[in-house]
């Protein structure tokens, strides 16, 4: 066993996703490498499967993480909406989008971490914290030993659901990460003809509430899968479901691996902070309700919950404190989480519109050159298709 260099630490970051890795870094910096920053996680965050499409915004992270192309994949210039009966508008903007490795994207970042004088352990899983006086108890689990911790602050990014706060009276009210829970299934697949610089959206009653998709991984390789809203009642088990799905548009393709689990996809205003414990990432319910996206949300969301982490380990008084932990939300909601309420009323509106409504929206724009598809012109054709729509979303439209 690696044993921790010490018993106790200013602030423990339990989970290694793009949020914990973060916020690990971020208070690194911000504690100028004088150590006492702690990061745990059961796995090592570049060991694959990772659940995730891998695909972001190229500006958007680039304003977060320098963009390394050795752990780029390749660039996205195009959407491809997809119809149930296989219209498809296109959304293109050259090199819009990266397609990333995770795998060694986390290991990048994690190397910064322990560049910027965070210890890192990732054979470490936290079984259990508990309130101490003004600090936390943590029981870790390496290997066949449990080690007691105690921190000042916990960073909880160990991601959707509330395993780790779960019963504990004085986080009682804050962000459990199980903010609307959907079930995504996907698979690492050959043999299916596809875009490489191109993601494919299929919407329609199969995916009810959701929507399906394919993202291209090396060229050879794609990502395909699907994500369902948790009212959805399939009518076979997930696994089965995908496997029709492939097998029924695409009989040569061939199945590597399939992964699944839930996303927390909605949006609350509930606080992400209280005493001493901080929320980030999944754990936060960052995720963007209608795309399902969480990268740059919870590499975001990891940031934020660091900084405040560091101002609440300056401050002198427990008032001084509390206005720290209550601005947490405020920050989120002031950067992503207003626009996240909003975009989960529309989805409201969205999971109403039937198939034949998507097939006549896709078709119209099908037949318009492509410069002129743009991401405006796709979201008013599926409003135009559903007219009482319009007046569902009316709150999000103003």
């Amino acid at each position: 066993m690696t044993a921790f260099r010490s018993n106790s630490y200013k602030v423990v970051i339990c989970g290694a996703g793009p949020a914990g890795l973060m916020a690990a870094y971020q208070l690194g910096k911000l504690t100028q490498n004088a150590g006492q920053i702690l990061l745990v996680d059961k796995k090592e965050p570049w060991k694959e499967p990772i659940f995730c499409a891998e695909a972001v915004s190229n500006h958007r992270l680039n304003k977060l993480w320098p963009v390394d192309e050795s752990w780029v994949r390749g660039t996205i210039s195009g959407i491809y909406f997809t119809s149930p009966k296989g219209y498809k508008a296109e959304f293109y903007s050259k090199n819009c989008g990266l397609l990333l490795d995770r795998s060694k994207f986390h290991r990048a970042i994690a190397c910064a971490c322990v560049d910027a004088g965070v210890e890192c352990h990732f054979d470490a899983l936290v079984k259990n914290i508990a309130r101490n006086g003004n600090g936390w108890n943590l029981d870790v689990k390496v290997g066949d030993e449990v080690v007691s911790l105690s921190a000042s602050v916990v960073i909880d990014a160990t991601g959707p659901g509330c395993r780790l706060t779960r019963g504990i009276p004085c986080l009682e009210g804050i962000e459990s990460g199980n903010t609307d829970l959907e079930p995504a299934i996907f698979a690492v697949a050959e043999g299916i003809e596809h875009k490489r610089d191109h993601i494919d959206l299929f919407y329609g009653s199969e995916f009810p509430g959701g929507y399906g998709w394919i993202f291209p991984r090396d060229g050879k390789e794609v990502n395909i899968g699907f994500v369902l809203s948790k009212e959805a009642k399939p009518d076979m088990p997930l696994r089965e479901k995908l496997k029709q799905f492939i097998a029924s548009r695409y009989p040569n393709a061939g199945i590597k691996t399939i992964c699944g689990g839930m996303i927390a996809c909605g949006q609350s205003k509930k606080p992400l902070a209280k005493c001493g414990l901080f929320k980030a990432g999944d754990a936060a319910s960052c995720v963007n309700p209608m795309s399902r996206s969480g990268i740059v949300e919870s590499l975001i969301s990891g940031k934020i919950a660091a900084e405040a982490a560091h101002e609440w380990l300056a401050a002198t008084d427990d008032a001084a404190r509390s206005r720290i932990e209550a601005s947490v939300l405020d920050r989120w909601m002031a950067t992503l989480g207003k626009t996240h309420l909003q975009i989960a009323k529309a989805k409201l509106g969205f999971v109403k519109v039937k198939d034949e409504q998507f097939d006549k929206a896709a078709k119209r724009l099908s037949e318009l050159p492509r410069e002129k598809q743009t991401l405006f012109k796709i979201f008013f054709a599926v409003l135009r298709s559903c007219p009482s729509l319009i007046w569902r979303m009316r709150s999000f439209l103003h």
